[in-house]
């Protein structure tokens, strides 16, 4: 298959699309997305999703709905996919964050990252990519959890002892 080009007002979408992500408020809301939000269930993620009380509710949504939005203008056929592909991941990243409880989250919210996922399905470019996330995805999901534990009451599950062992290390340099 011939490789199409993309046109100038793609890449202008594409730099359109990064503009967007670099607003502050969107800044603050992806790096909770992806490096402190970890629900292990749909419970855990609908704790946030279907909570406006919750401090993080409305970023959790502003950050699915970027990316479902980014996703529907490749699959209608506004932006090239191939270059959205090469020029963006973290939809990709999300939908393998949520890949185990996708299902779950799904029963009670049917919507949920269609796009992203229609996406993965029609484009092998993006497939590929996607392919390729979830296994940075998964190896992050399985590394040291001591590591996560910084990230708060969203992080990875604990092992056990491992929280009593740091808060005495941590309580033993601050009375140093």
């Amino acid at each position: 298959m011939e490789r199409m080009l993309a046109t100038p007002a793609d890449a202008e979408i594409v730099l359109k699309l990064y503009q967007l992500r670099t607003e502050a408020v969107m800044r603050q809301a992806r790096a909770w997305m992806t490096g402190e939000f970890w629900p292990a269930t749909a419970e855990e993620f609908f704790a946030v999703a279907e909570n406006p009380a919750d401090p993080h509710n409305a970023w959790l949504r502003q950050v699915l709905t970027y990316w479902e939005m980014a996703a529907a203008m490749v699959l209608h056929g506004a932006v090239s996919a191939e270059l959205f592909v090469d020029c963006n991941s973290e939809g990709f990243f999300l939908l393998a964050k949520f890949a185990p409880i996708v299902e779950a989250i799904r029963e009670k919210n049917p919507g949920f990252l269609v796009k992203t996922t229609e996406l993965v399905g029609r484009f092998s470019a993006a497939a590929q990519r996607y392919e390729a996330v979830l296994k940075y995805v998964e190896a992050r999901r399985n590394s040291d959890p001591a590591k996560q534990e910084a990230h708060g009451q969203y992080s990875y599950p604990q092992k056990a002892g491992r929280r009593t062992r740091r808060a005495t290390a941590d309580a033993g340099k601050r009375s140093s």
